[in-house]
């Protein structure tokens, strides 16, 4: 059974950084693409970054081009979404996904506010 499992959301003042992680477990981690949405409260879902499984390649939308970084540790089965400069809207519940089997995590909440 394929589980992501995220943490690190938080309430954060403008300008502070956060890293998101994801486990990832019951599924060979290191051959899957990963990727990081988020939702805003009445928005659609959007993507903020992916990366690849060979070459770790990776994208993001201009909105966070430059201030998130997305990365991964096959040894620890884990990709990580390190955001920095953040802004208010940055705020949104932020998931982990597998874009092969179209598995999603539960999310994780970050809230950025002064």
């Amino acid at each position: 059974q394929v589980q992501l499992v995220e943490s690190g959301g938080d309430l954060v003042q403008p300008g502070e950084s956060l890293r998101l992680s994801c486990v990832v477990s019951g599924l060979p981690f290191s051959r899957y693409g990963m990727s990081w949405h988020r939702q805003a409260p009445g928005k659609e879902r959007e993507m903020v970054a992916t990366i690849n499984s060979v070459t770790n390649n990776t994208w993001y939308p201009d909105s966070v081009r430059g201030r998130f970084t997305i990365s991964r540790d096959n040894a620890k089965n884990t990709v990580y979404l390190q955001m920095n400069n953040l802004k208010p809207e940055d705020t949104a519940v932020y998931y982990c996904y597998v874009p092969y089997i179209n598995h999603w995590g539960q999310g994780t909440q970050v809230t950025v506010s002064s």
